[in-house]
């Protein structure tokens, strides 16, 4: 039996099964694609701004700028675009654009949630509706005899369609529970990450405050003084 054989014999549910098919195939290679390039590149993206940020601090942003494409160094640069933040808004900074990243890497989780929620239940209204056409063109007088032949192949063929649900479902989820494994553990990494930076970043504006007091510091690092109020 060929696949288009399945498919005819199936029944009506195979055509939106084999729609969801496609789109959770299409689905889980982008997701692939997407995931391969984050994994990779983690470690590497996470040392270099790890090392910079103790040894210079200023290379921290030109190191996260030239990984933008990742969701580490997007997160990393999202302070650096502000003009010396202070270290409240470094921490909302970061904290926006984890949000953003989260949602980046949650991207098609819904899609496959739906397949999954799906995909069994097409399956059994299509094993229902070839149970209800095979018996009813059984008539009582007709059991033990040849005509009642044809029913059990009714039978065995509207099954197709709950097996193709289950088995579409089945690839979805275990796909699906991968990349959940691996938002996780780059929510650990841009948490760890975000925290550090910011003990960091802390600790150079108090250095800062304690060797410059009553001045900020613009972007040229040179010093603009804050003159009290009412102070001619």
């Amino acid at each position: 039996m060929n696949f288009l054989e399945i498919i005819d014999k199936g029944g009506i549910s195979m055509y939106p099964l084999l729609f969801l098919s496609v789109l959770s195939i299409a689905t889980i290679l982008e997701r692939l694609w997407f995931w391969s390039r984050v994994v990779f590149q983690e470690k590497k993206i996470f040392n270099q701004i790890m090392e910079a940020a103790e040894r210079n601090w200023d290379l921290v942003g030109k190191i996260a700028q030239e990984h933008l494409n990742h969701p580490l160094g997007n997160f990393v640069y999202s302070p650096f675009r502000l003009s010396n933040p202070d270290p409240d808004m470094f921490h909302i900074a970061l904290e926006s654009a984890a949000e953003e990243q989260v949602a980046r890497m949650r991207k098609g989780d819904k899609v496959l949630e739906a397949i999954i929620a799906l995909s069994p239940l097409l399956g059994l209204f299509g094993t229902v509706w070839g149970l209800i056409q095979a018996l009813s063109s059984i008539k009582i007088s007709d059991l033990g005899t040849a005509d009642s032949s044809g029913v059990t192949l009714g039978i065995g063929e509207s099954l197709i369609s709950t097996a193709t649900g289950l088995l579409v479902a089945i690839i979805s989820l275990s796909f699906y529970r991968m990349f959940q494994a691996f938002w996780s553990n780059q929510v650990r990494i841009l948490r760890r990450t975000g925290s550090r930076l910011e003990v960091m970043y802390r600790d150079r504006w108090s250095q800062l405050e304690e060797e410059t007091p009553g001045i900020i510091h613009n972007d040229e690092y040179s010093f603009v003084e804050i003159k009290p109020p009412n102070q001619q």
